[in-house]
């Protein structure tokens, strides 16, 4: 058996999907481009520098968090295999991974990404660091995919990174929902959110000094450039990131400066932007404990353990499918 697997799941389908989604958000109140597009292999290159900044202690601070826990989570869940959700580089999923090659329980790692180029760079270093791993990576949408979620051991699926809070508080209990009904019982889900957090901090870590999440946010245009042929030029846009505080969120935006028809050739459609009008391309919602948990349970799982950090910014929740 080969030590690596690939399966990509893009295909004509996917592509009329993918038209009628950007379509049906650029033509909504506010315009609003989905944030997975935000992810293609250069965006998740500026999100891997993203993650190394000063100013985004969230990365950091949920790293050091699975560094005081993993061997707990993994004693709980006496997990074989780990399947990640929106896996990008796995720099913190290889404290976890650490952790079960010392147990010598690891058996399969399962990356699931958009990006297909970061994919295939993961599995090639992780095979050279854990000799005897098995990798079968997933290209897709975790908004479709899930099911092609490969069968086998006792599995921990972990979702980190906050990226729950993408997700509106009822679609984010509709994905958690898809998530458990692609586990089997007995299974345990890890998911990492961010908590409230001081408005200063939080708008800091989404406009750093560097710029680097400007281009991470504009380089969005540069993904429907060259997937549906829009002609947005993303230096006529500016980058803005605030907190909604009655929606408990970051709202990532693209700012026109001055009134633009942008045509795009695969939707064969013209767009009238008035200056300062906005094109939302993220929202990072920020959670407490119970409103955590009451997502978890909403969707069907067990919350068995909370574990945070000593200033409360990140949470990780461990869940189980029920027996």
């Amino acid at each position: 058996m080969p030590r690596i697997q690939i399966d990509v799941h893009t295909d004509a389908a996917d592509l009329d999907a993918m038209r009628s989604e950007l379509r049906a958000g650029l033509l909504s109140t506010p315009r609003t481009i989905p944030t997975k597009y935000l992810y293609d292999d250069e965006g998740s290159a500026l999100f891997e520098r993203i993650s190394e900044l000063p100013e985004y202690y969230q990365t950091r601070t949920e790293r050091e968090l699975l560094a005081k826990y993993a061997e707990h989570i993994i004693a709980c869940t006496d997990a074989q295999e780990l399947v990640e959700l929106g896996s990008g580089a796995a720099t913190k999923t290889r404290i976890l991974l650490n952790v079960m090659h010392r147990a010598d329980r690891l058996r399969m790692y399962v990356p699931f990404d958009v990006s297909e180029g970061i994919v295939r760079r993961v599995a090639q270093e992780l095979v050279l660091e854990y000799p005897t791993l098995q990798i079968h990576g997933i290209v897709g949408d975790f908004l479709a995919h899930l099911e092609h979620i490969p069968n086998g051991g006792r599995r921990l699926v972990v979702f980190l990174g906050g990226t729950i809070g993408n997700f509106s508080p009822t679609n984010a209990v509709k994905f958690l929902s898809s998530i458990y009904r692609a586990m089997e019982p007995g299974d345990y889900f890890l998911l990492g959110v961010q908590l409230e957090a001081d408005v200063a901090r939080l708008e800091a870590a989404y406009n750093d000094t560097a710029g680097v999440t400007a281009r991470f946010n504009k380089n969005i245009l540069s993904v429907l450039r060259a997937r549906i042929g829009a002609d947005f030029d993303p230096d006529t846009f500016d980058h803005s990131a605030v907190y909604n505080r009655n929606a408990h969120r970051i709202e990532m935006r693209l700012r026109a400066r001055y009134p633009l028809t942008v045509y795009i050739r695969d939707l064969d459609l013209t767009l009238n932007l008035q200056a300062g009008e906005e094109l939302l391309t993220e929202i990072s919602t920020k959670y407490d404990r119970p409103r955590a948990e009451t997502l978890l349970a909403a969707a069907g799982f067990l919350t068995q353990h909370w574990y945070t950090d000593p200033h409360a910014l990140i949470g990780l929740a461990l869940a189980q499918k029920p027996i």
